[in-house]
């Protein structure tokens, strides 16, 4: 295998795939296995179902989990990805002197709850996750509750999805970090349009829509796309100022970034930072924020 991308130095998969182990650790997996012109071995990433075969195998192999399911309608997370993110974040509890007692909101969860499964695999992270969707929140249970990880990961439903934070936490919470992975589309149509272009990336002319890695509408689109949905979510950080260190999102846009460091420096944020990620041919980022003074950073660790 040959590195692949600019994946963080603990990413397990920054040297690409070892189907070998991932068709050990999940059977089912070998049936979508082939060879490449190049002579290695590979699936079409094309295929939802090869797709989340593929990022099954990988949770078993490498994250000690025993069971993952969710339904095909729902968001497939790609693990490099999602992992990558988990290891930057430590990075940034680190360069705070966060050690222990790391409690992280993960917003968003989703139906497969992929950042606290990994969050606690990787770092023994303790996690709340937040979901508008009481049937993503279910699965979500079940990952966690086949895993036994029932007392490091707990979840809570916002029953207001024109809010984020607001409704979902207590006033005696508090968090080292939050994360999140917002909605990139405005509209179903910006959705099918993104997929239909990224299926002539892989070469693929179908009749037929298909998502390769899924996604309810919820997880992929928000009135007002990815720039609505940061800016809500930084108003009410602004909101919750003391019961996160920090705050972080995932940014896909980078021509949002200067609107949210604008917006935040209006807010009274003290310090923000972006950190960039390297997921295979794409880069993404993560702008991360807090309102805390010096002091109270101290304080709080």
């Amino acid at each position: 295998m040959k590195t692949t991308s600019n994946f963080h130095s603990k990413n397990k998969h920054k040297s690409g795939y070892d189907f070998d182990v991932l068709c050990k650790a999940l059977p089912k997996l070998t049936a979508f296995v082939f060879e490449d012109p190049h002579h290695t071995k590979t699936i079409d990433f094309a295929d939802p179902k090869a797709v989340k075969a593929l990022n099954t195998a990988l949770m078993f192999a490498y994250y000690d989990i025993k069971y993952w399911e969710f339904p095909n309608s729902n968001l497939c997370p790609p693990i490099p990805g999602r992992v990558d993110y988990i290891h930057h974040l430590s990075d940034l509890l680190e360069t705070s002197n966060i050690k222990k007692n790391r409690s992280v909101l993960d917003i968003g969860t989703g139906a497969s709850g992929v950042y606290p499964l990994l969050g606690v695999s990787e770092y023994h992270w303790n996690f709340v996750g937040t979901d508008i969707d009481n049937n993503s929140l279910h699965f979500a249970q079940e990952n966690i509750d086949k895993n036994g990880l029932d007392k490091s990961i707990t979840l809570r439903y916002q029953k207001d999805g024109t809010k984020i934070l607001t409704g979902v936490l207590n006033e005696a919470d508090r968090f080292c970090a939050s994360m999140c992975n917002p909605p990139f589309y405005k509209s179903e149509q910006e959705a099918l349009e993104a997929t239909t272009k990224k299926l002539k990336g892989l070469n693929k002319e179908t009749d037929t829509f298909i998502r390769n890695f899924a996604g309810t509408q919820h997880e992929l689109w928000y009135q007002g796309g990815e720039k609505a949905f940061i800016h809500n979510y930084l108003y009410e950080s602004s909101l919750h100022k003391k019961q996160c260190f920090w705050f972080t999102s995932l940014v896909s846009k980078k021509d949002l970034v200067k609107g949210m460091l604008d917006s935040l420096k209006k807010l009274g944020a003290t310090e923000i930072k972006t950190i960039h990620l390297g997921h295979g041919n794409k880069i993404s980022r993560v702008v991360a924020w807090t309102f805390l003074s010096k002091q109270e950073q101290e304080e709080w660790v």
